[in-house]
């Protein structure tokens, strides 16, 4: 999975605030968009989730998935598929948190491989709407806390 979709936002917010929201897998259908449900299956010694169930509806791609997560503090998590789906193969991504000024700089990377085939072009297209509409929708979360 060479090709990543990579974007950042800066919210009006300390890391903490922001991956509290990240952290709150249920809430994703509230604002991360093509999330229809994530459902915590697992957690780790410090009570954030290990592995959780996603239900995905982006368009091109919908599907059920379970991917497991790994955190550093504050500053980033990533994620890669624990179990696939019908549709994804591999999906691994992160959240790099930044201090700037008063806020927070996200940085969102995504990779996504299907088991159908996809022309690259629209496979990319799929990764930024998902990309950009969480990272919208994080904002929104976040500062309208």
């Amino acid at each position: 999975m060479a090709d990543r979709t990579t974007s950042s936002i800066v919210i009006d917010a300390d890391r903490p605030g922001v991956m509290a929201v990240i952290a709150d897998f249920p809430s994703y259908p509230a604002w991360a968009g093509q999330v229809k449900s994530a459902e915590v299956l697992t957690t780790g010694a410090d009570g954030r989730a290990e592995t959780v169930r996603f239900v995905l509806d982006a368009g091109v791609i919908s599907d059920t998935y379970t991917l497991g997560y790994t955190w550093h503090d504050d500053e980033s998590v990533s994620w890669q598929v624990a179990e696939p789906g019908k549709m994804v193969a591999e999906l691994a991504g992160s959240y790099l948190l930044s201090e700037v000024g008063t806020g927070t700089e996200v940085t969102y990377e995504l990779a996504v491989e299907l088991k159908v085939p996809m022309i690259g072009m629209l496979r990319r297209k799929a990764e930024k709407v998902i990309v950009d509409t969480a990272l919208k929708g994080l904002k929104k979360r976040v500062e309208g806390r």
